[in-house]
């Protein structure tokens, strides 16, 4: 039988539900990872663990969004403003990412096999990619 995901077993959901707990208390305020770390009695890997099982059960279950920022730490559920300076945020650091992807990666790929199928069909979804990126980071 497969085992299953670090961030998906019974200890990680135990986590995730310690962090969710923890989260609400300080609610509206944010608490950094030692914050987080010490106020759950969890090390630091268990956090890890936890923070990533916690963002799937917010997906699966609709429930306030976590987010985190550099002076605020982890939040859960903050207001508009705050959600979408964060998913800017987010979005510019992929839109780096991909575009020195395709620059250090791709484009060299490219050019030493230009007629390669492969190639020809990841430059023109990365491309797609990078544009509609550009284009929501720009809005």
């Amino acid at each position: 039988m497969p085992r299953a995901s670090r961030r998906q077993g019974d200890a990680a959901q135990r986590h995730a539900d310690t962090l969710r707990f923890v989260l609400f208390e300080a609610r509206p305020a944010g608490l950094l990872f030692r914050q987080l770390a010490g106020a759950s009695e969890l090390s630091p890997s268990q956090v890890r663990a936890g923070l990533a099982c916690l963002r799937d059960l917010i997906a699966q279950k609709g429930w306030p969004p976590l987010i985190w920022t550099r002076a605020d730490g982890y939040q859960l559920g903050a207001e508009r403003a705050a959600l979408e300076a964060y998913e800017r945020t987010v979005l510019s650091e992929k839109l780096t990412e991909f575009r020195r992807f395709i620059t250090g990666t791709v484009a060299p790929h490219a050019t030493a096999h230009p007629n390669d199928k492969w190639i020809k069909h990841i430059v023109a979804q990365l491309n797609s990619i990078e544009s509609t990126l550009d284009l929501v980071v720009s809005s």
